[in-house]
């Protein structure tokens, strides 16, 4: 009888064990979203122990622990933003499509384990790009032109920094050059860009891929001396209104309004943003670890989210998505949903000459006046320009608070 359940429960062992799933191999990977005509942005990533993913760009790190196996099937989802992987996977690969289901995006992507270098470099620089690059996109249509500043740092073949502009900045861009060719990109989760470009001592030209669905050209010459317009004048209130009036409601359904006895005779910032919005997370992230070391009765901030998302319950998801992967501690409204159209935005805040960019941040003193609108935000990847941005902030908002 032994010998019998021996030999029952041995084969069942072995099945068991054979049954159980090989999560991806740990250590250092190498990932692609793949574009038209064998172009792809490219990425690297680190998993660890099959429940964790870290997804790496220059100095920055970005934790992934959303993941479910299932079979042979995998879903990485962002801990904040909208996108999510849907794969099949091995130990040392892992392919499939990034799907942005509010936009009706799908991106083909793969993943391979062991593969450390973001691009291949088979040869020595033949320029220097140290420094600051005057820098303009659309060059040749005045409807899509932008200005920007290019930052980058060079050691041999790498190359680090980002693009900022007049609305916030590019984020961590990681790459290399070789010869006389510039390729940078970088990966958030759910924003993928592609810069690539040919360069010489002071001139640079090239073209930007946002995903597989914006392609544009750029152009750029070295200028150390180069700076951005001040970005406190490109929103402001018409003529005809005295203060910001609004009434949203949070994603309890409650309606909030700036005449709320919350808000009353304190200083109230307030960030028109987006949760899909790659600067709205960076600056949501420091306004929330601002707020909590600074909260006093004078001071209060509300968020104005404005989302993509086709119904009013797929935005309230995405908002409190957003809120507990960042942990905010003040209120985000509900503005918009159904499109982040900036136009359409205009009208749910008539008084403003307009939306520019997300993010947007209100500044409000005691009195309900309007003293400051700072549009965009230079992110961490900025370097000193997001120090800069830190410092002035702390002592404009302080010198509010002390009024």
């Amino acid at each position: 009888m032994k010998k019998v359940l021996l030999f029952l429960i041995v084969p069942f062992f072995i099945a068991c064990q054979e049954a159980k799933p090989k999560f991806p191999k740990d250590g250092t990977w190498r990932a692609a979203l793949k574009l038209d005509k064998g172009k792809e942005i490219p990425f690297i990533l680190e998993w660890q122990k099959g429940s964790k993913m870290i997804i790496q760009n220059a100095e920055e790190r970005i934790e992934v622990k959303d993941i479910t196996f299932f079979g042979d099937s995998v879903y990485i989802e962002h801990p904040v933003f909208e996108g999510i992987f849907k794969g099949i996977y091995s130990n040392d690969t892992i392919s499939g499509n990034f799907i942005k289901p509010s936009l009706d995006r799908v991106v083909p992507f793969y993943m391979y384990a062991g593969k450390e270098k973001r691009f291949k470099i088979k040869g020595a620089p033949t320029v220097i790009i140290n420094g600051a690059w005057e820098t303009v996109f659309s060059p040749n249509k005045p409807a899509d032109r932008y200005i920007a500043k290019g930052i980058f740092k060079q050691t041999g073949n790498k190359v680090h920094g980002t693009f900022r502009t007049t609305t916030g900045d590019y984020r961590y861009l990681d790459g290399m050059i070789q010869d006389d060719t510039l390729k940078l990109s970088t990966f958030d989760g759910a924003h993928a860009f592609l810069f690539e470009a040919k360069v010489t001592d002071s001139l640079m030209e090239g073209h930007f891929y946002s995903g597989n669905h914006w392609k544009e050209p750029f152009m750029a010459k070295l200028n150390n001396e180069y700076e951005l317009p001040s970005t406190d004048s490109l929103t402001f209130i018409k003529e005809g209104y005295e203060k910001i009036e609004f009434t949203f409601k949070d994603t309890k359904g409650k309606e909030v309004s700036l005449a709320d006895d919350r808000f009353k005779d304190k200083v109230v910032l307030v960030q028109i943003m987006g949760t899909w919005c790659p600067n709205c997370l960076d600056e949501t992230k420091y306004f929330s670890e601002y707020y909590k070391k600074n909260k006093s009765e004078n001071l209060e901030m509300v968020a104005l989210a404005f989302e993509y998302a086709k119904t009013e319950e797929g935005a309230i998801k995405s908002i409190n998505k957003f809120k507990k992967g960042v942990g905010v501690p003040y209120p985000v409204l509900l503005a918009q949903y159904g499109s982040a159209s900036k136009l359409k935005a205009n009208k749910k805040l008539p008084m403003l000459n307009h939306v520019l960019s997300y993010p947007t941040t209100i500044f409000i003193d005691k009195t309900g006046k309007v003293r400051r609108i700072h549009t965009g935000f230079n992110g961490p990847a900025t370097g000193k320009e997001y120090t800069k941005f830190t410092k002035e902030f702390e002592e404009f908002v302080g010198g509010l608070v002390k009024e």
